[in-house]
Parts: C-alpha cells; structure tokens; sequence
C-alpha cells in the first residue's frame, strides 16, 4: 500500500471513529458494534481483502495504554474496597471458565485434546477493558462499575499466563505447582516493575513545567511499565495497570493542575482512537478467518455453532460464580451493619477525646475486643486494625473463604502472646505515627462500611455483572497468537472471533435495554438530596481547609504589585490546603467518588485561572 493510500486510509478511519461515537448513541447502538459492523463492511472491499494484522501490536501496542489509563482514571479507593470481588472475577472465575470451556471444546472438536481445549478456554475467558466501555453508559451500579474495570484490568493476566500454560502442557507435562509458580512470578515481578515505574513517572515528571512534553513522556509510561515485564516473563499488561493505578492515586498530589489537565485531554483522545481501531480491526479480520477455514475444509457452520455454544457456557459458568459471590458479599454486609455502631462509637470517641484513649483501651482488652474490627469491620475486610497489631510485628489472624478466622502458626501464636499482652501493649508510648493511622484507619473503615450499606448488591446487580462480562480485543489478539501447528488452528481462531463477535452483538447490543428494564424506579428527589448533602459536606471541608491558612499581611498600597502577588499567593495556599484536605478525606473513602472529583476539578480549574491572571499581570 503506498503513503498516500495508507495516509487517506487513516484519516478515513480517524473519521469513521467519530462519526460511529456521535451518530451511535443517537441510533441507541453502542459505538463498538457499529465499527465491528463497518469493519465487516470494509473487508469485501479490495483493498482490505487480505488485513493481517499482527496480534503483538494487540496485546503489546494497544492494550498497555488501555488499561494503563482506565486504571488512571479509575476511583484507587472503590478499586480497593471491591479487590476481594474483583480478585475472584480476575483469577478464580477465568480458570473455572477455561478448564470448563477445555472439556466442552475437547467433547466437540474431534482430537483436539483436553491441553488444546484449555487453550482456547483461556483465550475465550477473559472480559475485556474496552467492551465494559459499553456498560459506562447505563444506569448500572457503581459498584457493578468497578468490579467489572476492575476484572477487566487484571483477567488479561490470568489469561495469558493460563494460555502459555496450557500451550506448553501439549508438549510436556503439566504441573499444577508449576503453573501456579509461574502466575505468582508473573504477577509479583509485574506488580513490582508497575510500582517502580509509576513512582518514577511522577518523579520524573513533577520536575517537568512543560505540559505538552509532561503529557508526552506519560504516552511513553505504560510501555516503560510492560515492556520490561514481559521481556522477563511477567505481564506487562498487569505492570502496566499498576503503573496507572499508581499515577492516579498520586497526581494529584505530584502534578500540576496544567499537567493533569493536559493529561485528562489528550488521553482521552487516545482511548477514543485505540478502542476505535480494535473494534474496526476486529471486523476487518473477520472474512479471512472464514475464508482460512474454507480453505481448510473445516466447515464454518460447524465452528459458529460450536461459538454459540461456548458463548452459552461463559454466560452460565459466570452466572453460577457470580450467585454465591452475591451471596458471600450480602452476608458480610449484614456482619457489617451489625459491627456499625461499635466501629462509630470509637470513631467519636477519636474525636471528642482523640486517638490514645480508644487506642488504649483496644490494647487493654486484646483480641477479646473491639480488636475483631480488624478482621470484621468490613465485608472486604478492609478495616480497623487491632492496635497491638499497629505497634507490634505479630501477625494477625487471616480470613478464610467463608469469613472465619484461622488461626496463625505455632510460633507466631507464642509470639503474639508475648508481645500483644495487655501490659505490654498498655504500657508502650504509641508514637504519633501510629496514632495517626490508627485514627485512618478507623475512619477509612467506618467509611467502607457505609459504602457497602450505602449501595447493597441484589439480584439485579448480579445479572449485570454476568450479562456485562463481554468479550472483546484480548480475546481476538490471544487467539492469532496459537501456534501454527496447533490442530485446527483456523477453526480455533474462527471460534474465538465468534465468540467476541456474538459477545459483543447479543450482550452488548441488549446490555443496555437490560439494565433499564431492570433497574428499580430512582427516586430522583432522594438522589438530588444525597448529592447535595456529599456536596455540603465537601464545601465545609474546603471551607475549614481554607480558612486554615494564614491571610497575608494588608500591604500599604492596596492596588500595589505587590498586593497583588501576596493576594494570587494566598488564594494559591487555600487551594493546595483544600485539595490536600479532599484527597485526604479521598484516601479515607469519605466522599462519593463523582462528587469528590468534581469539587477536585473545580479545584484545579480555579487554580489554572488564577495563574493565568498572574502572567497577565506581569
């Protein structure tokens, strides 16, 4: 293909992608299918007869800046409060999924064989970043929001590592030990490149003033966080996610509003083109696929019908995970809600006494006490440590899968008698450290049990979450990357497209509808009521911020220069002080996650417009 054509074929799609944005809400048709459907479209037309296109520019070009800014944009505080739901979603449930779809595909694909089977089990179990873009735009959950960005952020992982797994396992033993081995690597050594890159991405570019070149090194993070990773054998996908989660959390306290602002901008830009691009590629590849079985005189009726059949099998398998999760999660709310009042006593003692007497007292009574709330304050988990626990190295007891408690070692139980002694523990100093997060911690968990009472998950909530699971770029991209001598290879790969395809036509294309049939009537009143109470709350929060901060001297001459750069100064002191209180009262779960960012915005919206009125005086 010359310059020009390949020139005139990107500003065509460059097109083609705004207009589908634009014209598919109006037509009550999610943009990706109707890309898919142009896609499909293009591929009878000559000149894209024949697209290949190479599935490591999915999986290494695409997908890392994907995932990369959802993470970044993704509220770190609803991430963590849902880690135990999104963890089993991410792990458990695409294992179960492909050792499922391993034997179905083993039953109906003559001598495929059960490791083969298992392969593309694993290509077909993972929900992807850029379908659940399709569910942002319903009236769902929050909560069912971040469980499935969540999932869909972390399943890749899962995926792949099952898939090269599964691959080498036709060809050799299978170890299970050895499989798990090679997750845990691949997960650790990912998770510890994303940490390292996203603290020196914000290093790096908190010295940056620049923001067109800061904006410009942050299109390079998410390669910087998976390329190494994968050069290792880890995930560069899951590296590159906590690379974003990372950048997220602490932006805002690293970057300038103008950089963030910049960032915000042009990454959205960049979501629009990539999640764009896969869609219409996905269509594109279509028609090859089916003319590469045709050519092998495997029978494309056969492989659709295999493909409905495997799509049926996710939805029921997902169903099936997703009803005792439901389950699970409903009763640790109700052991919450029982667990309120003791967890909101010492909160109010923490502030009408302050921290050591509740401290104290916890230390005084042990695990016998309100020392529990470590373990049982919240349905995550995610709660009040035990004191003694905050002062001391002794382990604490862990949760099961059920919420009971199993009991520690031998030696860490002898230890834990020796150092979490009532006066032992009454008799230390807690250092103001200590204190400090102790008093965190008791807000944050007193936080997280209102958000789980706050927003209960029922039924409804369930069946979004199992029809939402769709299937999209990961699953397209993972299965061209099957062996050339893999029995059957077309025909997989055809399966795996269908799979997709049909995902995103059946659940995607009703997805919507669904969810509006089945959400209960809103009490718009209500909802207005409680935005403006989160919104009073945040105003009064940047009011004693504000008024915190010390007012300049007045100065002789009240229209002097100098007046005016004491005044620009102390407007721009407010500001930092009552957006440190925000991501403050942010990292304790305080806030609404939409409200807290909007009064964030309005934030740096004013303190952009205060320093451009400050070069205009100069």
């Amino acid at each position: 293909m010359e310059v020009t054509e390949l020139l005139a074929v990107l500003m065509t799609a460059l097109l083609v992608i705004a207009a589908a944005t634009l014209v598919g809400p109006r037509l009550r048709v999610a943009a990706p299918l109707l890309l898919v459907a142009i896609g499909v479209g293009a591929s009878f037309l000559p000149a894209f007869a024949a697209v290949e296109i190479d599935p490591e520019l999915i999986l290494a070009g695409v997908l890392p800046p994907l995932l990369y800014s959802s993470a970044v944009s993704m509220p770190a505080m609803n991430f963590r409060r849902e880690f135990g739901a999104i963890s089993g979603l991410s792990v458990v449930l695409v294992v179960a999924s492909a050792l499922v779809l391993g034997v179905f595909f083993m039953l109906v694909l003559p001598d495929l064989g059960f490791a083969w089977g298992v392969a593309l089990g694993a290509v077909i179990s993972p929900t992807d970043a850029v379908a659940t873009s399709i569910v942002r735009q319903t009236s769902v959950s929050k909560r069912v929001v971040a469980m499935l960005d969540g999932e869909s952020l972390l399943n890749d992982a899962t995926a792949l590592v099952l898939l090269r797994t599964a691959i080498v396992a036709t060809a050799a033993s299978f170890s299970v030990w050895g499989a798990v081995g090679t997750f845990a690597y691949s997960v650790v050594v990912a998770l510890v490149i994303g940490l390292v890159v996203g603290a020196a991405n914000l290093a790096l570019r908190r010295r940056v003033t620049d923001s067109t070149v800061n904006t410009v090194i942050s299109f390079a993070v998410p390669f910087v966080a998976s390329l190494p990773a994968s050069a290792v054998g880890a995930s560069g996908l899951v590296a590159a996610v906590v690379a974003g989660l990372v950048t997220g959390v602490r932006a805002p306290r690293e970057l300038s509003p103008q950089n963030r602002l910049s960032d915000s901008q042009n990454w959205r830009t960049v979501e629009l083109v990539l999640e764009g691009a896969v869609f219409l590629t996905m269509g594109l590849q279509i028609r090859s696929i089916v003319v590469d079985v045709q050519e092998d005189h495997a029978g494309v009726a056969p492989a659709l019908l295999i493909a409905v059949g495997a799509l049926v099998l996710t939805i029921v398998v997902r169903a099936a995970y997703v009803a005792p999760l439901l389950r699970v999660l409903s009763a640790r709310a109700r052991h919450a809600e029982a667990m309120q009042p003791r967890v909101q006593s010492m909160h109010e003692q923490i502030r009408t006494e302050g921290a050591v007497g509740p401290f104290a007292e916890m230390n005084r009574r042990g695990r016998s006490g309100p020392s529990q709330l470590a373990a049982e304050a919240g349905p995550e988990g995610v709660a009040v440590p035990a004191p003694a626990e905050v002062a001391s190295p002794s382990p604490s007891p862990r949760l099961g899968s059920g919420g009971s408690r199993t009991a520690p070692p031998r030696a860490s139980r002898t230890r834990s008698r020796r150092t979490s002694s009532p006066r032992r523990a009454s008799s230390r100093t807690p250092s103001q450290r200590t204190l400090d997060q102790f008093t965190r911690r008791v807000t944050q968990g007193l936080a997280d049990i209102e958000y789980f009472l706050r927003q209960p998950l029922g039924w409804r909530d369930g069946t979004a979450v199992v029809w939402a699971g769709m299937r999209g770029a990961v699953t397209v991209a993972a299965a061209q990357t099957l062996p050339e001598d893999t029995p059957q290879r077309p025909v997989l790969v055809l399966i795996a497209f269908a799979v997709a395809a049909l995902s995103l036509l059946v659940q995607g294309g009703t997805v919507g509808p669904l969810l509006k049939r089945l959400s209960p009537p809103v009490d718009e009143a209500e909802l207005h009521e409680r935005n403006e109470s989160e919104r009073t709350r945040i105003f009064e929060l940047m009011r004693a911020s504000g008024d915190a901060v010390p007012a300049p001297e007045a100065p002789v001459l009240e229209r002097s220069k100098e007046a005016f750069d004491a005044s620009v100064a102390h407007t721009l002191a407010m500001l930092a002080a009552q957006r440190s209180a925000l991501l403050d009262a942010r990292d304790n779960g305080l806030f609404d996650a939409d409200v807290l960012a909007d009064a964030l915005a309005n934030l740096d919206a004013s303190e952009i417009a205060i320093v451009l009125r400050g070069r205009l005086a100069e």
